[in-house]
């Protein structure tokens, strides 16, 4: 099966030791995005409705590059800073995951890589037409 490493310039760019996400075969595993923009400045600072928003539009955009769509995805994981925000970033997944919502986990994490950043989401879509 091929394994093709996926980039797109509609995001800010990752480090040289890992892919924005790799396609394999029909299944693309989006690495976990922040609230950034594509020149790599934090969006929503404080709002984490801003920055799911943000981060959901990374995924898109990633997905796209591979040839999938977010109805596409069936995994996602949020790894948040403040669970007791969880019903903010749900409420704006909502928005683009109603009609078929994907698997999910949740997970409070400390800190994310700046300390700006309130959630990062990675996805697993599974292209499937």
């Amino acid at each position: 099966m091929s394994r093709t490493a996926i980039a797109t310039t509609a995001c800010a760019p990752t480090p040289p030791f890992f892919s924005q996400a790799v396609k394999v075969g029909n299944m693309v595993f989006v690495s976990g995005q922040l609230a950034r923009d594509r020149e790599g400045r934090v969006v929503g600072k404080g709002d984490m409705a801003a920055q799911t928003r943000q981060v959901i539009a990374n995924i898109r955009a990633i997905l796209v590059a591979a040839g999938a769509e977010l109805r596409h995805v069936v995994k996602l994981t949020a790894f948040m800073t403040d669970m007791a925000r969880a019903k903010e970033a749900w409420a704006v997944r909502e928005e683009f995951f109603a009609a078929a919502p994907p698997a999910s986990t949740g997970v409070e994490v400390s800190r994310l890589t700046h300390p700006d950043f309130l959630i990062e989401i990675e996805a697993i879509a599974v292209i499937d037409d």
